[in-house]
């Protein structure tokens, strides 16, 4: 279970390793009697990611070193991504796996920061049983993308940063879901202080379908952000702080998060992922309705994509 305190022991850790992010009031343009965009996406390596990758690492070193093997990871690909800067900055290698679906623009940028890559199945879930594998045969430590105590202990101090911009104003945090480590770091750090709430495409919904079933179940992936949203079932950590904190779910469909998308970039000039374009879809759409005077926060949480689709 994570807690506010592991949130806050993960942000003194991190200090000097990752970005404040802008968070930038856009109030008059969404529903809602004020509204931010935390452009999180302007993070190192171009998602929130690098949070939670630098906890992890970081608190292995302190633990007693990283491994001469180095540091595994199974990843749509922001994962990776973050894992393979994490290493390369504390002088590890990384070997991340990919399923085939990966976009390339995130394969080729994985390469670029000194990782071997592996790219093996469709779903995440056949790349990150090879992972797992490679890592207990290997001797390497293993970096999950979303289900470890200090992966989503980092990525919670996104929360808290978002609080500190914000002067604790903000009421509503709007997020979006694939396996749940960014929105249970995020509630556990907001606990009491602000309400979360997760935005999934219909066609992969694993956090909806883990509270409805009251606990964590396969689902299908398919859709415009399965590369980034593709979790076939929500993390056991998340499901546990989502329920400890009362979290909320809502659905948006693909066409309402690809309109989102180029909303971004007409609008804002942003170019973001369509799995990030999620949570901004459920206020264009009224997925989800703020009430009157509401204070929200919409999640940007990653840009890596092909902006070539957005002219």
């Amino acid at each position: 279970m994570i807690a506010l305190t592991d949130v806050e022991s993960a942000a003194r850790r991190i200090t000097g390793h990752v970005r404040d992010t802008p968070l930038v009031e856009v109030t008059g343009e969404l529903p809602g009697a004020r509204a931010w965009l935390k452009l999180e996406f302007l993070q190192h390596t171009g998602s929130f990611k690098a949070r939670g990758a630098f906890n992890r690492l970081l608190g292995a070193a302190e633990d007693g070193g990283l491994p001469e093997a180095g540091v595994v990871a199974a990843s749509g690909g922001n994962a990776g991504l973050a894992v393979a800067h994490a290493a390369a900055r504390l002088g590890a290698s990384a070997e991340v796996f990919v399923p085939l679906t990966a976009p390339a623009v995130k394969v080729a940028r994985l390469r670029e920061l000194g990782a071997r890559v592996m790219q093996v199945g469709e779903r995440y879930l056949d790349a990150y049983r090879a992972a797992t594998e490679r890592a207990e045969l290997g001797g390497a430590l293993f970096c999950h993308a979303y289900d470890q105590p200090e992966v989503v202990a980092g990525q919670g101090t996104l929360g808290l940063e978002l609080l500190r911009q914000s002067a604790d104003e903000v009421d509503t945090v709007l997020v979006a879901v694939g396996g749940g480590g960014l929105i249970a770091g995020i509630a556990a750090a907001t606990e009491g202080r602000a309400r979360v709430v997760g935005v999934e495409p219909r066609t992969s919904a694993a956090m909806h379908a883990a509270l409805e079933a009251g606990r964590p179940v396969d689902v299908p992936v398919s859709g415009v952000a399965a590369d980034s949203l593709g979790a076939t079932s929500l993390g056991g950590i998340a499901h546990a702080v989502l329920g400890r904190t009362g979290a909320e779910s809502v659905l948006v469909d693909d066409e309402a998060i690809v309109e989102a998308r180029r909303e971004l970039w007409r609008r804002h000039r942003l170019v973001v992922e369509h799995g990030t374009a999620a949570a901004f879809a459920a206020l264009r759409t009224g997925a989800y309705r703020p009430a009157p005077d509401e204070r929200v926060a919409v999640v940007l949480c990653g840009a890596n994509t092909d902006p070539a689709d957005l002219g």
